[in-house]
């Protein structure tokens, strides 16, 4: 099947670090605003009507501070991830997304800080540390930007490992199946997109931990997202949900008292 044609992607943002300090200074001192249910309802009446869109593994998601690391194709992703957990995320937005207009409103006042493209932003983090600190969830993609082919990364990119690291809270792999093609819309062709949510993972935390300690952590938990979107592919939407309920009837099973306890 065809892909749309992907407009090119800017990969440096010329505005001062000090036109963005705005959107951060709200994430860091406020909870996302009514619109963020507002959007939520639209988006996730949208990708499970549209895109048929199914989760697996939800439960999976500790309540406290978290970090969701997901696989990244298309600018859907933050909503896919989010659908089937029972509370508010936040994530980082390419800094181009934040123009004026109601969309930049909309991302504000819905929890999204913006990243500068092309710089190293310590601000991101800063914000994305406040966010956990007070509880709540942030999602950062284990690639960085978006994929252009549909293939997942040979190699993640460093900045998970390092928000896992210093953080020290529980990281959950997230796979993304399908979301490639949810830029067919335009062609009036909508794929099944299946969210994946793997077991959390759990690193010691450190401070200041290098860029080796950084990119060893990223990639452990890149490799969980590959193990489950490979999963993913080879069962496909079906056979990924019939496994899932027999691998939630088994565990169930296993827990439940014996007849004569």
């Amino acid at each position: 099947m065809p892909d749309a044609e992907l407009k090119p992607q800017v990969y440096k943002d010329p505005r001062p670090k000090e036109h963005f300090d705005p959107f951060h200074e709200r994430v860091r001192t406020s909870e996302p605003e009514w619109v963020y249910e507002a959007v939520r309802v639209l988006t996730v009446l949208h990708a499970l009507i549209t895109y048929r869109a199914r989760g697996i593994g939800a439960e999976r998601v500790p309540n406290g501070p978290v970090i969701l690391a997901p696989n990244h194709a298309s600018f859907m992703d933050h909503f896919f991830t989010g659908l089937c957990i029972r509370r508010r995320v936040q994530f980082m937005g390419k800094s181009q997304l934040f123009k004026p207009g109601p969309l930049q409103w909309i991302y504000s006042h819905g929890g999204v800080f913006p990243v500068r493209r092309g710089h190293h932003d310590e601000e991101a983090f800063i914000s994305a540390f406040d966010i956990l600190g007070r509880g709540g969830a942030v999602v950062m993609y284990c690639e960085g930007g978006r994929s252009r082919t549909g293939e997942l990364a040979e190699t993640a990119k460093p900045g998970v490992g390092r928000l896992a690291l210093e953080s020290g809270v529980p990281v959950v792999p997230v796979a993304i199946l399908g979301s490639y093609q949810v830029r067919n819309w335009t062609k009036l062709s909508f794929p099944k997109v299946t969210i994946s949510y793997g077991e959390p993972l759990k690193f010691e935390r450190i401070e200041h931990p290098t860029r080796e300690q950084q990119q060893q952590a990223a990639d452990v938990v890149f490799d969980r997202v590959k193990g489950l979107h490979a999963e993913l592919e080879r069962l496909g939407p079906k056979g990924a949900l019939k496994l899932n309920r027999e691998r939630t009837h088994a565990a169930r099973s296993s827990v439940a008292p014996s007849a004569g306890s």
